[in-house]
């Protein structure tokens, strides 16, 4: 057997020294999968640190290391080769060979514990700022970091937690802590004013503000009543009231008034009277129903003059 994998080792430096090489880096994290960017062919190695794992022969993976039973896939129809259930131990250079290609990939994998989701707690808070503190549990080679908006805050790396001051005027910025290794990033979306407690406070001077508004309300309501409606009532009173009031009086004394015709009178001496002649008698039933009084002022200077007395 180790005579058999010496040949295998020294076919491929062989291989190695006539034929182009690839490198590249990969990255994992323990728990996940990394497949291979270059397929695995017919009669092709796959080596871990120069020893062969696993080979491709009559169209079947044949796998020489237990440690890699169950975890190691090969796709007929593709040719690719992933690996599942990272584990630490897993890092290392991979060399894909495949026979009869004059080319040799070698992939460097580094696997990296998964990063925690990161937490965030107030550690102090002021009416002109608030203190979070950002922080991940047991994570080696993570980096923490501070974003206001899109631009980094504050930054950190292999670091297990990481403090941020807001102040009130950034308040209504977008916040979140972000934790980064190589292999994976997890972010935390932080509100400010939730962890600070601000909005509960904003609420509570929301609703002192509306309510004072109200009350604001209810007292002009209040002594608009108050006042304006006396004032209407004296206006009606003394404006309108006694309009109708004079005007009803002038018609009043208007309909109260007799009509009266006035005519002038003329005074003359009847020569009748002196010969004997009488009036009509002003007795008696006569209709009366189509007379008029006329009054009028008896003047010397419009009365005629008397008849002139003879001596005989």
């Amino acid at each position: 057997m180790e005579s058999r994998l010496s040949l295998i080792f020294l076919f491929i430096v062989m291989r190695i020294s006539a034929a182009e090489v690839v490198k590249k880096n990969l990255t994992g994290t323990v728990g996940g999968t990394i497949t291979l960017p270059e397929p695995l062919l017919e009669k092709g190695f796959l080596l871990f640190r120069g020893k062969n794992v696993a080979l491709v022969r009559q169209g079947e993976l044949d796998i020489l290391e237990e440690i890699y039973i169950h975890r190691l896939h090969w796709n007929k129809t593709s040719g690719n080769v992933s690996l599942t259930n990272l584990q630490r131990n897993d890092s290392g250079i991979y060399t894909l060979d495949n026979k009869g290609q004059k080319m040799i990939s070698f992939y460097k994998l580094t696997v990296y514990d998964a990063v925690p989701t990161p937490s965030v707690i107030k550690s102090n808070v002021s009416s002109n700022s608030c203190s979070l503190m950002c922080s991940v549990d047991g994570a080696e080679e993570t980096t923490l970091s501070w974003y206001r908006d899109e631009k980094i805050v504050i930054q950190n790396n292999s670091a297990v937690s990481l403090p941020l001051t807001v102040l009130r005027r950034d308040f209504k910025s977008s916040h979140r802590c972000v934790a980064t290794n190589p292999a994976q990033e997890k972010t935390l979306e932080v509100d400010v004013k939730t962890s600070c407690g601000h909005n509960d406070t904003e609420n509570r001077d929301d609703k002192d503000k509306r309510h004072h508004k109200i009350l604001i309300g209810i007292i002009i309501s209040i002594v608009c009543t108050v006042v304006l409606i006396p004032a209407v009532l004296i206006f009606k009173w003394k404006y309108i009231d006694q309009k109708k009031m004079t005007t009803r009086e002038t018609q009043e004394s208007v309909d109260m008034k007799p009509e009266v015709e006035y005519t002038e009178v003329i005074h003359k001496h009847d020569n009748k009277r002196s010969q004997g002649e009488t009036l009509p008698d002003s007795t008696g039933n006569i209709d009366r129903s189509n007379l008029t009084t006329v009054y009028d002022k008896l003047e010397s200077h419009r009365m005629a003059p008397k008849d002139p007395v003879y001596d005989v």
